[in-house]
C-alpha cells in the first residue's frame, strides 16, 4: 500500500514542522544535557561494579554529584528570547575535575619540615631543619575522559531525537 503525498501537503508539512522547530530544539537540547550529564557521572569514579573507592573524593561522590549541581541542563536563549540557537552547559567546579578528566603527573618532591618521629610517625614542622622526599611509585594517572564520554551521549541523544522528530513530522 503506497501512501503518495502531493506537493501541496508536503508544504503542509513541513510549514508544520517549521512552526514547532523552536520547541523541538529546546526539548532535543534539555534531553541531550541530561543524557550527558548522566554519562560524565557515569565515567566519574567510583564506577558501579568495580568496587575501588581509589582516588580523591571516591568515598564522598563529590565530583561525581557536582555534575548534577554545576551543570545547565535547561537551555538558554533560541526563539524564547529572539535568537536562533540554544544553550545548555556540562560543568563540574571541582578544582580537580580536569586532572581526572584528563589524567596528570605523580611527582615526587621535597618537603621541608616533613619528618618521622621516634615513634614512626609522619610529624610535620615547618622551622625544623629536615624534610622528606615524599611522592608515588605511579608517574602518570590515566584520564577517565568524562567531557568526551558525555559529548558522545550528548551527540547521539541528539541525533536520536531529532530523527524521530523529523519521521514524526513526515507521517
Amino acid at each position: 500500500m503506497s501512501h503518495t503525498v502531493t506537493l501541496q501537503q508536503r508544504i503542509q508539512q513541513l510549514k508544520k514542522a517549521q512552526a514547532n522547530l523552536p520547541e523541538i530544539l529546546y526539548k532535543t537540547a534539555k534531553g541531550a544535557t541530561m543524557r550527558a550529564v548522566e554519562a560524565a557521572m557515569d565515567a566519574t569514579p567510583p564506577q558501579k561494579g568495580t568496587g575501588s573507592l581509589k582516588g580523591t573524593h571516591t568515598r564522598t561522590g563529590a565530583l561525581k554529584q557536582h555534575w548534577a549541581t554545576d551543570s545547565i541542563i535547561e537551555p538558554m536563549g533560541g526563539a524564547l528570547s529572539g535568537g536562533s540557537s540554544f544553550t545548555t552547559f556540562l560543568k563540574n567546579s571541582m578544582e580537580h575535575a580536569s586532572y581526572v578528566d584528563q589524567g596528570h603527573r605523580m611527582d615526587r618532591h621535597f618537603v621541608p619540615g616533613l619528618y618521622i618521629d621516634k615513634n614512626g610517625q609522619l610529624n610535620y614542622d615547618p622551622e625544623r631543619d629536615t624534610g622528606l622526599v615524599v611522592g608515588t611509585k605511579t608517574k602518570y594517572v590515566k584520564g577517565k575522559f568524562m567531557v568526551d564520554k558525555a559529548r558522545e551521549a550528548y551527540e547521539k541523544a541528539c541525533l536520536t531525537e531529532l530523527d524521530k522528530e523529523i519521521r514524526k513530522a513526515f507521517e
